[in-house]
């Protein structure tokens, strides 16, 4: 028919598909490689989303501290363990017979890991920093042991600042450290004073981590872990000193940068 009009054929819009998320150079993004560093080469269970947050009460639990009584019990912890080192020399020179006064040079057997007694030292548990917290790696359960523990040692009626997460929690995970898995170095800002967790004291890869965590002395057991009512005593005791100098000038400390 004249001036019948005709429909004209229209091309199916395209559907807006949103363009990918360009990998980064190193593939996936930071906290990507940061979740599998932890799934993977820690076989730490992490929570879904971002930023990466790890499951307490699996593999670990944390204590957290004012950052000023974290490190000042690291520093007590490491005095304590360098006399305990000086005087196990001390008996095994004397089980040996050597008399230094008498210029005897009998060697003495430092073990394979370098400890006059044959043994290990203590092992280095993991420590983290954020936001003027300091976050110490456990053995899991020692959450639930904290109060009871506390009153024990006397401390139960104090508020010490001297937090636990246990079975049911998270935490922030500080960013991977560079290393094998190819991460790229921690940017600059991250200094564990911004919000940002850091590691002061990272766990290794490869390693039974949880032998190194502070766990309840066993009787009969011979394990090098630092036993946790000694650690939760030195914390208790550091955190009560810090609140009584709280009025005092701030102690200038180090802070762990990774990278």
């Amino acid at each position: 028919m004249v001036g019948a009009s005709h429909p004209v054929p229209v091309a199916p819009a395209s559907p807006v598909v949103p363009a990918p998320r360009r990998p980064t150079r190193n593939g996936g993004s930071a906290w990507e490689r940061t979740r599998r560093w932890y799934e993977t080469a820690l076989g730490w269970p992490t929570a879904p989303g971002e930023p990466v947050r790890l499951r307490t009460g699996v593999r670990f639990d944390v204590l957290g501290v004012p950052a000023d009584a974290g490190y000042a019990t690291l520093e007590r912890l490491d005095r304590m363990e360098r006399q305990d080192r000086m005087e196990r020399q001390d008996r095994m020179e004397r089980r040996h017979g050597m008399d230094r006064r008498h210029g005897t040079d009998r060697p003495v057997y430092a073990g394979p890991a370098g400890r006059a007694d044959g043994g290990s030292p203590t092992p280095g548990f993991p420590v983290a920093v954020q936001g003027g917290r300091m976050l110490l790696l456990v053995a899991a359960g020692a959450a639930e042991e904290l109060p009871g523990l506390l009153e024990w040692l006397e401390w139960g009626s104090l508020a010490l600042g001297l937090t636990a997460l246990g079975a049911g929690g998270t935490v922030d995970a500080p960013l991977a450290p560079p290393g094998p898995a190819g991460l790229p170095p921690r940017p600059p800002e991250r200094d564990g004073l911004h919000g940002a967790a850091v590691w002061l004291r990272p766990p290794e890869p490869g390693c039974e981590v949880e032998s190194s965590l502070p766990a309840l002395s066993v009787p009969g057991h011979t394990g090098t872990a630092l036993d946790l009512a000694r650690l939760v005593h030195t914390l208790a005791t550091q955190c009560h000193r810090s609140r009584l100098t709280a009025s005092g000038p701030p102690r200038a400390r180090p802070v762990a940068r990774i990278g």
